[in-house]
């Protein structure tokens, strides 16, 4: 028997009661909806104001106070609107998925054709994992879900990159991936096919994690544990943009044996320049500037989009200055798919360890990306219905990192910056989020694009890249700024971030400490995992924060927060220069006289 909805109930009432108590549309109803969608102006455009999304916030203009209107979960919007918000939505995302894949592809040494398809198959698959989470999927006789329900869109995730590339560094350095006779990196497809197998392995911690409480995993893993950890994350990935900034990163950062400068990306590409050179320093500045003045003056859907509008200006000059390598774009497919190439799956057993602190990790990203996603769509932040959405979330983004893993690209995290735009543009809307996927799906089959973006040079590339990774330490840092500073968590930081902040300095700090050369595979690879985590800033970090975490007693609740400054406040100035006040026996200051000597008040 079908249950038909009153027009008088409130549109938000899925949200407020909770979608497995929610009335249901029958059959019919869905299609009369969908037919007046399409065929009706107010359901095809609506009587939103478009020019709001272009409007720029230029000094000469007058700024208009006027706010766009807020579209909740449920309401309903133009179908227009939705594709234009959900374009919006996919092309916010795009600079952080096809990063990890780019520089995972060139540490595994893959030619440009496998790196095409990994950025393809990167696109495909964040649009169809990103479904999952936005869809919310209820688990039969169980009081638990995949999924949030919201706009919570997933992308390739940032934590991979540095164990991925300090992984298949191991692997060429202990002959697992092979190398030329001059040392120069080969192909590599069996390490990244033991990178992929192991993700997928270790996504069964995270998919465990989801059937505990909420409030368990956040006991365990506080703000001091994931703040420092997500910091030191963006600190070591600004290093590969910085690199990339100033012309790329791999054998053109050397030089031969003949003391000449190698050029880069190659000596054989259009308007190749040693690294370092002036031109590529340029054109990556370019790439920053253009954000910067996106953010500044630029309409709400520029400032959504400002990294990709600064990466199409960079392109633009790196086009017109002969830059661009077009040769691969016309050698490749019209259309790709999931699979095209594949990759020998293996377990690689010193990324085990690693492996795991990045699924805690992004379980934790994720409770955070879904209540900052809750704020912003204003739905609750708290009770029964909320703690759903965090275990739905945490589950589907376990399962998520696994299907990735066998569908031939690394884990995926639930994505931040779409909060951004959801803030901007009012829209919380699920439509916009299915409008979303259905864009990065199409950019990803029609492997021409996935070809164009493999081709922008490097320090184009870098100068995006720089800031994406800065924005992954800000977010640490905003979190870490969550936590009190007391005796306890800054003895908790400095410990755990001294060791990161160390590791990344120092690379190499721990290379020498085992000096083991038998033919133990299994004694060599234990040996290696311990130097895999010890030389990963963020993983060292991680283990350390939560080892102190558990180890240090908790202080006394009432004792009061230590300043930054370590300076007294201005009550605390008065009372010392004053000295303490005496009270009567009710606890009130006796009439008359406040404690306090009158030209100190003055």
């Amino acid at each position: 028997m079908s249950v038909t909805i009153d027009s008088n109930v409130p549109q938000d009432l899925p949200d407020r009661i909770g979608p497995e108590m929610a009335p249901k549309r029958s059959f019919s109803e869905h299609i009369q909806h969908i037919s007046r969608a399409f065929t009706t102006k107010q359901g095809l455009i609506g009587t939103y104001d478009y020019a709001f999304l272009f409007k720029p916030n230029l000094p000469f203009m007058k700024k208009s106070k006027q706010q766009a209107p807020f579209f909740g979960l449920q309401d309903r919007m133009p179908v227009f609107l939705a594709l234009l918000l959900g374009f919006q939505h996919s092309l916010a995302m795009l600079a952080g998925i096809i990063a990890p894949p780019m520089i995972i592809a060139g540490a595994a040494a893959f030619d440009q054709q496998t790196t095409q398809y990994l950025v393809s198959t990167s696109l495909i698959v964040c649009g169809i994992l990103s479904s999952v989470q936005i869809t919310r999927f209820h688990i039969y006789k169980t009081p638990y879900y995949v999924g949030t329900g919201l706009i919570s869109v997933v992308g390739t995730s940032f934590s991979m990159i540095p164990i991925a590339t300090k992984g298949l560094a191991q692997m060429y350095a202990n002959g697992k991936c092979p190398s030329a006779a001059d040392g120069t990196p080969l192909p590599c497809p069996a390490g990244y096919g033991a990178l992929l197998g192991t993700a997928s392995l270790c996504s069964l911690l995270e998919i465990g994690l989801s059937f505990m409480t909420p409030k368990t995993l956040k006991k365990l893993f506080p703000p001091i544990v994931t703040g420092p950890t997500v910091t030191l994350i963006g600190v070591a990935l600004v290093q590969t943009g910085f690199q990339d900034w100033a012309g790329g990163s791999g054998s053109c950062m050397g030089r031969p044996t003949s003391g000449d400068y190698m050029l880069c990306p190659s000596n054989t590409a259009p308007h190749a320049l040693p690294w370092g050179s002036a031109q590529f320093i340029g054109l990556g500045f370019s790439v920053f500037v253009t954000i910067i003045i996106s953010e500044r003056w630029g309409s709400p859907i520029m400032k959504s989009l400002s990294v990709i509008v600064g990466l199409l200006v960079g392109c633009i000059i790196a086009a017109a200055t002969g830059y661009f390598d077009k040769s691969t774009i016309d050698v490749a497919p019209v259309a790709s798919f999931i699979w095209v190439k594949t990759f020998p799956l293996s377990v690689y057993g010193p990324l085990v360890l690693p492996m795991l602190a990045i699924y805690l990790i992004l379980m934790m990203e994720t409770i955070g990306d879904i209540t900052a996603t809750c704020d912003v769509s204003r739905l609750q932040v708290e009770g029964k219905l909320f703690d759903s959405r965090i275990q739905g979330g945490i589950l589907a983004d376990g399962f998520n990192g696994c299907i990735a893993s066998l569908a031939t690209i690394t884990p995926v995290s639930t994505f931040a910056q779409n909060n951004g735009v959801i803030a901007l543009t009012r829209c919380a809307n699920r439509k916009a989020g299915y409008a979303a996927c259905f864009f990065l799906i199409v950019m990803g089959v029609f492997s021409k694009f996935a070809a164009a973006l493999t081709a922008i040079p490097s320090s184009v590339l870098g100068g995006m890249t720089t800031f994406l990774f800065a924005s992954v330490a800000v977010s640490g840092l905003r979190i870490i700024a969550s936590v009190p500073f007391t005796r306890r968590t800054r003895f908790i930081l400095a410990c755990s971030m001294g060791l990161g902040l160390g590791a990344i300095l120092v690379p190499t700090w721990f290379s020498n400490v085992f000096t083991y050369k038998g033919n133990n595979r299994a004694k060599s690879g234990f040996f290696d995992a311990i130097v895999l985590v010890l030389e990963t800033g963020f993983a060292v970090t991680g283990f350390a924060a939560v080892l102190l975490n558990l180890l240090l007693p908790e202080e006394d609740e009432a004792e009061e927060t230590e300043s930054l400054s370590g300076d007294p406040g201005e009550g605390e100035a008065i009372e010392l220069a004053a000295g303490p006040v005496e009270y009567n026996k009710k606890g009130e200051e006796p009439s008359g006289s406040s404690g306090v000597d009158e030209s100190i008040k003055t």
